[in-house]
């Protein structure tokens, strides 16, 4: 046995799995400018993502894009992550 009971990787489980929904909140709102609220964070992608259509290819690889992921998170919709 090395120590740890049921109850306790019970436990550490369920802090695993509440720190990666805090971590996807996180990643969500890592790129935008902080104190941003819902329609902010909505305006501010909605504006990234037509830029990121408009960008040269030169200015892709500078990112580490390729023009078909540009292309892919450029016409998501904004209300989708």
């Amino acid at each position: 046995m090395n120590g740890l009971s049921d109850v306790r990787l019970t436990l550490r489980s369920q802090e695993l799995a509440a720190g990666q929904k805090n971590g996807a909140r996180e990643a969500v709102m890592r790129n935008a400018p902080s104190g941003l609220g819902r329609w902010d964070l909505f305006w501010h992608r909605l504006h990234t993502r037509k830029a990121l259509l408009e960008l040269t290819p030169e200015q892709l690889k500078d990112v580490g894009l390729s023009l078909d992921q540009a292309r892919e998170e450029g016409l998501k919709p904004f209300w989708r992550v």
